[in-house]
């Protein structure tokens, strides 16, 4: 063999060895960083006696687009006066948690915020979805609100206008809070790219029936999901949020850690051991597509103790206030405190906590719920006509349950690879809920044998006392009528 062509061989072995031996040493390091953190963190999980029972402070861990703002809107702002809602609690919050009165907490931030919390006084709530549904949904939502600058000639003006409204609200933009301070900037720039190259070629061609693979309009669905920003913040979003792992982390290392699982799959199940655990400590843990008996049972486990907790005797809290707490009413909470801050009708959609109705203090369950399905009706149509007026600024897309199956059985397969975790974490928490609804099951029909004895008790005494009765009634006549025989003779 040619000596030159021997030194190349060689070299390439020495370089194969040595990016091996880099690589062994990266994944050591990355294993050790994980594991450490995952014990840490185990260790550090808040110790409750109980953990059904509602403590001081309420913190409702939203995942993004899992409905958890109809619970925000409809339960819990009717549930808690003004006064004791945590200031500024849909954003990257920077508030004091020693402030007194603050009782709920309702934000997208991740789990490392119990870090600023008081957490032996802390219960904390929230909601899952299947993980494909959840990724279609994001994509969906991003491409919705990003389309609503396109009433602009150019992205230019539109980031201007964003950034005046963004300094002149008093609210929270949709722009201000994570994921989609991310998302929808990286959206919006798309849009006009995409609109720009149709304009210069003077006319729009479509080539695809489906909506989620018009790439002339907005960006393809399989093009979205294997983008950075997504690999980074979209998928297995659920997990890291519940673990205080995303990159709005409040822990130092979080970077590092979500880095190594990212690179290395098999770290993964740490992350997810810790996710399990929160899981299994939170006081409520809901599922998007079991909506009806998911809120139900907020209403009877969170909703019920909150009433009673607020409105107990010895309360230290002054939550009688009239200009903060009110009644029920049928108002659409989302055209109050979505309120759209541009010409288009939706850019910002604010979140602040102003507006709110507090609950009634003789609120039951059951009118808790009555009040939520109106109020989620009016939000309902508020959201729907957003998206219909954004989605007809890139006609032909148009969203639908009916168009997600048209997406290739591929591109389905992928989204679950990118989201094994969620996928676990998901099973997982459909675990909890079926368990925790078995239970409420069987309390209700214990419930109804101790009611179905005590009631067939209750007959047997009253047809004893009855009986009884007219036995009395009986000899009292007869013996009135002796005495009236004796007294004739």
């Amino acid at each position: 063999m040619d000596p030159t062509l021997k030194l190349c061989a060689f070299l390439l072995i020495l370089l194969g060895l040595v990016n091996g031996s880099f690589a062994e040493s990266d994944f050591g390091q990355c294993h050790s960083v994980v594991r450490s953190w995952a014990r840490s963190s185990l260790d550090e999980e808040m110790r409750t006696e109980d953990k059904h029972t509602l403590r001081d402070l309420l913190y409702f861990l939203h995942v993004p687009r899992t409905g958890g703002r109809t619970y925000f809107h409809c339960f819990l702002k009717k549930l808690y006066p003004n006064n004791l809602e945590c200031p500024r609690s849909y954003d990257k919050l920077r508030f004091d948690p020693r402030k007194p009165k603050c009782r709920l907490l309702v934000t997208h931030d991740d789990y490392s915020m119990t870090s600023k919390l008081p957490r032996e006084r802390t219960s904390v709530v929230t909601i899952l979805r299947n993980p494909v549904d959840r990724v279609f949904s994001t994509y969906e939502f991003s491409i919705e609100v990003a389309a609503r600058f396109l009433v602009h000639p150019n992205l230019t003006s539109a980031t201007k206008m964003a950034l005046r409204l963004s300094s002149k609200t008093k609210g929270v933009s949709t722009l201000d809070i994570w994921p989609w301070k991310y998302l929808v900037p990286w959206m919006r720039e798309d849009l006009f790219t995409r609109r720009d190259t149709r304009y210069s070629r003077g006319q729009n061609i479509i080539e695809s029936s489906d909506s989620y693979d018009m790439e002339d309009f907005a960006m393809p669905l399989q093009e979205y999901i294997n983008h950075p920003v997504a690999l980074d913040v979209v998928h297995n979003g659920a997990t890291f949020q519940v673990a205080g792992l995303t990159n709005n982390s409040y822990i130092a290392e979080a970077h590092e850690v979500r880095h190594c699982i990212q690179k290395y799959k098999t770290l993964g199940k740490y992350v997810l051991d810790v996710a399990k655990k929160r899981l299994d400590d939170m006081l409520y843990v809901g599922l998007t597509e079991e909506h009806r008996e998911s809120a139900t049972r907020f209403a009877n486990v969170v909703g019920t103790q909150v009433i009673s907790q607020l409105n107990a005797p010895n309360t230290s809290l002054e939550t009688t206030d009239n200009t903060e707490k009110r009644s029920f009413s049928d108002s659409d909470p989302d055209i109050s405190q979505h309120k759209n801050s541009t010409s288009d009708g939706g850019v910002s959609e604010v979140t602040s906590s102003e507006g709110g109705e507090a609950t009634e203090s003789n609120m039951t369950a059951g009118e808790l719920m009555d009040a939520y399905e109106v109020c989620i009706s009016n939000l309902r149509k508020a959201q729907s006509r957003r998206r219909v007026s954004s989605l007809k600024k890139i006609s032909p897309v148009n969203f639908t349950k009916e168009a997600r199956l048209q997406v290739p059985e591929k591109v389905l397969d992928e989204i679950r690879s990118l989201n094994d975790l969620d996928l676990q974490l998901y099973e997982y928490a459909r675990t909890i809920f079926y368990k925790q609804h078995k239970a409420s099951l069987l309390n209700a029909e214990e419930s109804w044998d101790i009611s179905s004895s005590a009631y067939g008790l209750w007959r047997v005494v009253t047809l004893a006392i009855t009986f009884a009765f007219f036995i009395f009634l009986y000899l009292l006549i007869v013996n009135v009528r002796r005495r009236t025989s004796k007294v004739k003779k």
